[in-house]
């Protein structure tokens, strides 16, 4: 009557949560070195490194030096590097020298782009290797 369930493999404890917050790198902040996360992170300071997320928002105040990768990005501060995103979004703000890999690219008029715009192969399967390729 008063047992303990037991959890087994395929229940919802087993599996990684999504944090449901965005990680924030305030202004002001600078980061010497890589950022990985699954989740979503939202920057205004600035980074010397590579960084890989879910979803990754630029803020006005944002600088990122390094390989950029996640599934989608909307920059409206300034990269200085490749960004490989399914969905690339760049702001009137946005100033990015770096190629940019997408599936889905919108820039609006004011943004700053100069580099490539490559996208990915109509295969969805070649994506992530693209992806993976980039962040080495």
């Amino acid at each position: 009557m008063f047992s303990k369930a037991t959890k087994g493999p395929d229940t919802a404890a087993s599996q990684p949560r999504k944090p449901a917050l965005a990680s924030l790198i305030a202004p002001g902040v600078t980061v010497r070195g890589d950022i990985v996360t699954e989740g979503d992170l939202h920057l205004d300071g600035a980074v010397e490194g590579d960084v890989s997320a879910g979803r990754l928002t630029l803020g006005e105040t944002a600088w990122i030096q390094g390989v950029v990768t996640a599934d989608s990005v909307e920059v409206r501060g300034r990269v200085t590097g490749t960004i490989s995103a399914r969905q690339v979004h760049l702001c009137a703000s946005a100033h990015v020298d770096g190629d940019i890999r997408h599936s889905e690219l919108a820039i609006d008029a004011g943004a700053h782009f100069e580099g490539r715009s490559l996208m990915f192969p109509a295969d969805a399967a070649a994506a992530p290797l693209l992806i993976a390729e980039a962040a080495e």
